[in-house]
């Protein structure tokens, strides 16, 4: 069964990630980029017995790819920036493959900057990419190949859809409290697992400390810097785009002008309420 970690983009999916591989996946907790491949992203094309040609034939696919899935492992962390939506009716899971999902949301005012960076796009770009019901994305650097195609709708939609379903359960974590309050956060993450999983042995605290230590931003930020990392972008004028940007800086009180945080405070105004963030 599949156990989903499930965010809009540049929302703190790869640091739950990073955190998951490490104390899940190694004998001390401590971190490093190769045990992110314990935790692949989905989809992707390995998943599939056929060539995805156009953006949305994927959904024909999803149930009989984690059908697969679920048959080969008992449980499996999957990534996901997807929506948990249907296109043409066809569901992107089910309770039938899925055990729970671990949702990542973030502050829109701090999200629109990391989007601004990741993408390459300017305030007005990264405002029309959160709000757009059709948006998608796919890793261009695979040509004619839409196997990585992540349905997305707009950033409101997208948090709704994961938050609000009924099919198994959901924990819902938001970025801001990882950086605030971390150990507990984790923990809070660790132990939602466990309890989905049947696990019974208690949480290790010097493995949750060594995963929080060693997934640090300051400390991702330098593995990036002197390893290859999969996930960030290279234009195609050759410029590459780091992945891990401002992190704990990335704050909007601070980087965004008085006009721009007037418009995404009028913009968000229903959802920063339902989300119980500060206007």
């Amino acid at each position: 069964m599949i156990i989903w970690i499930a965010s809009y983009p540049k929302s703190g999916n790869t640091w739950v990630r990073s955190l998951l591989s490490s104390y899940y996946f190694s004998n001390d907790g401590n971190f490093h980029f190769n045990l992110l491949k314990n935790i692949d992203q989905y989809p992707q094309q390995k998943f599939f017995k056929q060539k995805i040609n156009k953006p949305g034939e994927i959904s024909n696919f999803w149930e009989s790819s984690q059908k697969e899935i679920v048959k080969k492992k008992k449980i499996v962390f999957f990534k996901t920036h997807n929506s948990l939506t249907s296109i043409n009716g066809k569901s992107f899971t089910s309770s039938n493959y899925s055990l729970g999902a671990i949702y990542l949301v973030r502050d829109p005012r701090n999200l629109i900057t990391s989007l601004k960076n990741h993408y390459n796009l300017d305030y007005d770009e990264a405002t029309k990419f959160m709000n757009n019901d059709r948006k998608f994305i796919y890793d261009d650097r695979f040509k004619e190949n839409y196997s990585t195609f992540h349905f997305l709708s707009s950033w409101s939609n997208h948090y709704k859809s994961w938050i609000i379903n009924k099919m198994f359960k959901t924990l819902v974590i938001k970025y801001e409290d990882l950086e605030t309050k971390t150990y507990e956060t984790v923990k809070q993450i660790f132990s939602f697992v466990n309890s989905l999983s049947g696990e019974k042995e208690e949480l290790n605290k010097d493995k949750i400390i060594n995963s929080i230590k060693t997934t640090e931003f300051r400390i991702l930020k330098k593995k990036e810097e002197e390893t290859r990392f999969m996930e960030n972008i290279s234009l195609n004028h050759g410029k590459k785009i780091n992945f891990f940007y401002l992190g704990p800086k990335n704050n909007w009180r601070d980087i965004l002008s008085e006009e721009m945080k007037t418009k995404t405070n009028k913009l968000f105004q229903n959802d920063l309420k339902f989300l119980k963030y500060k206007i």
